[in-house]
């Protein structure tokens, strides 16, 4: 996917840019994580000297050899002799070294983890603050699996090698330098050999880095899908059970999960293989370093003290060469999540123009040659329409002829092209006013309404923090619900199961009515939200909302001629253009479109012109 420069007036993120914008917070974690690391670093390469000076000096009788501040300690203590009888103080001295060491793992270890459990919670709430801002039209465009998956998964992956195997980088150089600098004073042939793999570990470790990446690409885009298959289902589950599905969505979601496995299994054959091969070479210059430091010690060129010295220092240079090694692994892996996130946090959020209005919106609603299409397919082509200030109209039309998308667009869900027409309320164009004030003030019930996982009394009041259960309770009478509510056994406190599972098709709707009614905007919009009602609590909620709001724009969208007949004008929608406009009456003489619906309709039965509570 590509990103392209955001509408905010910054340059969209880099890669790097972005982990320094998500890093805000955390990096003095990290700081002190890494210097805690330099520390046990710098602790880890006493050791060995202090092993070194014991056999070959204390044991050995070869000359002592230490910085001058350490001889004129040893000098007070009583000289070789003294230290050769009390070995148990270079016990203790290697003992406090390591105590020292632990205590610095320990705060390396906890603010590591802070810092990176801190960069988490940055991640997790800045995308999804950003996903929040995205337009109406990006969510049509991106799968919920997908975006689910790029805020999880993708999250943990950054977390994981900026928390591991950044914070190394510190301590591997300081590792390497001070490891060769060690090796080099005391056997600088030797040292050349211990040298000789990093090149090749350097080299493979590159290759593998594409391999990898592309693989991990594939493996993360698959895991998407496979997110996305069981979420649908998830949310769905009724559809599938009524339909008796479940056989058919078993198959798709182990067709996909087991190709997605076998791409892991596919990147897991190159991880071994990088591994293995790693090993090998590690082992093999293990092996030499020792055979050659054996016969370099038999020969009188390479002491006792400074064969194990050796050994361990290579030992310690062994550990970060493979660790650039797996950090180049690693970096493909979180390469392709940054740049899964990346795309996220570059797609331009809702913007509204600097100069950008809140007028009042008690005004007269015109559609002016608006023309709309989604990508390549049109859908509405130059609509124009005025709907009076504190009147009732009426939208009919077939399945895709624009009815909502009317709607989406006057409600700013979709943002109308310059080109494409204009859109005006009290005569000001929408497109210049804020967002937030269109929609604060155009209160609109879906055709697919959506409830929460919560209360009944929060769902209806959730367009306001702290709602009374009086005012809740007054929306829910004018939508027909409040006898149905109070019927459950705890009321407005009944918990409603995840998208409202627990209540009917037509309580649903009811209750998102009422939730919409509580804004008491100047506009309301019904968007075939009346359709799981009988006609006789259809007519009661028309009915309610004439008298309780009556100074407010009403628009009715339906497929049922009776919803609709008692507007003062209604607007027929034929392949996104304009077929028929006027009153009740006056369509039913002009005979066309509108009247053969209403024949159709009033010829049937309630229990199919209509739909049961």
């Amino acid at each position: 996917m590509t990103t392209k420069k955001p509408e905010t007036g910054r340059p969209p993120y880099t890669k790097v840019s972005l982990i320094l914008y998500f890093l805000r917070g955390s990096i003095p974690y990290f700081v002190i994580s890494i210097l805690s690391a330099l520390c046990v670093t710098g602790l880890d390469m006493l050791s060995p000297q202090l092993i070194r000076t014991t056999v070959d000096s204390i044991l050995g009788g070869n000359e002592l050899k230490l910085p001058s501040f350490l001889m004129n300690w040893a000098a007070s203590a009583g000289g070789v002799e003294y230290l050769r009888s009390h070995l148990w103080l270079i016990g203790c001295l290697l003992v406090f070294l390591a105590l020292f060491s632990v205590v610095f793992r320990y705060l390396f270890m906890l603010f590591n983890a802070k810092g990176a459990e801190s960069l988490v919670e940055t991640m997790r709430n800045r995308l999804f603050s950003h996903i929040q801002r995205l337009p109406f039209s990006w969510h049509m465009q991106n799968q919920t699996g997908d975006i689910i998956q790029r805020c999880t998964s993708d999250v943990d992956m950054i977390k994981n090698f900026v928390s591991e195997q950044l914070t190394s980088v510190f301590r591997i150089v300081i590792l390497i330098v001070l490891s060769l600098l060690f090796m080099f004073s005391m056997n600088p042939a030797l040292t050349l050999v211990a040298l000789a793999s990093i090149p090749i570990i350097v080299t493979y470790s590159a290759y593998f880095h594409t391999k990898i990446g592309s693989q991990f690409l594939k493996c993360d885009e698959n895991e998407g899908i496979l997110s996305t298959i069981a979420q649908e289902n998830l949310t769905g589950v009724r559809v599938v059970r009524a339909f008796g599905r479940e056989k058919y969505e078993k198959d798709r979601f182990e067709k996909q999960n087991n190709i997605y496995t076998n791409m892991w299994i596919k990147l897991c054959g190159f991880m071994a293989l990088f591994w293995g091969a790693g090993d090998l070479i590690s082992g093999l210059q293990i092996m030499l370093i020792v055979i050659l430091g054996s016969v370099f010690c038999v020969r009188g060129s390479m002491t006792a003290g400074e064969f194990i010295a050796f050994i361990s220092y290579n030992a310690m240079l062994t550990w970060p060469v493979r660790s650039l090694g797996r950090m180049i692994s690693e970096m493909s892996k979180a390469g392709v999540s940054i740049e899964r996130i990346r795309y996220i946090m570059n797609s331009s959020a809702e913007q509204d123009k600097p100069d950008a209005v809140t007028p009042d919106m008690h005004g007269d609603i015109e559609f002016q040659n608006v023309s709309f299409s989604y990508g390549d397919i049109p859908v509405l082509s130059d609509i124009s329409f005025k709907i009076p200030q504190g009147t009732t109209f009426g939208i009919l039309g077939g399945t895709g002829s624009g009815k909502s998308t009317l709607m989406h667009l006057l409600n700013r869900l979709y943002d109308l092209p310059a080109q494409n027409g204009r859109i005006t309320i009290g005569g000001v164009d929408i497109a210049d006013m804020k967002g937030s004030w269109v929609r604060s003030h155009i209160g609109m019930v879906l055709q697919e309404s959506f409830l929460f996982s919560r209360t009944i009394a929060e769902n209806i009041g959730i367009t306001c923090r702290d709602m009374s259960l009086d005012d809740i309770r007054w929306a829910a009478s004018i939508a027909c619900v409040d006898d149905a509510v109070r019927e459950f056994s705890k009321g407005y406190d009944t918990i409603v199961g995840e998208r409202g599972v627990t209540l009917s098709g037509g309580q649903k709707q009811r209750t998102a009515i009422a939730r919409m009614l509580t804004q008491r905007t100047p506009i309301m919009i019904f968007d075939d939200s009346l359709s799981a009602v009988d006609s006789e609590t259809d007519a009661k909620i028309r009915q309610a909302l004439r008298k309780n709001l009556g100074g407010s724009t009403v628009i009715l969208i339906s497929h049922r001629v009776t919803t609709l007949m008692q507007a003062e004008c209604i607007l027929v929608l034929d392949n996104g253009r304009v077929a028929e406009l006027g009153s009740h009456d006056e369509l039913m003489e002009k005979g066309g479109i509108y009247r053969r619906v209403y024949n159709m309709q009033m010829t049937l039965p309630e229990e199919v012109s209509g739909h049961g509570a």
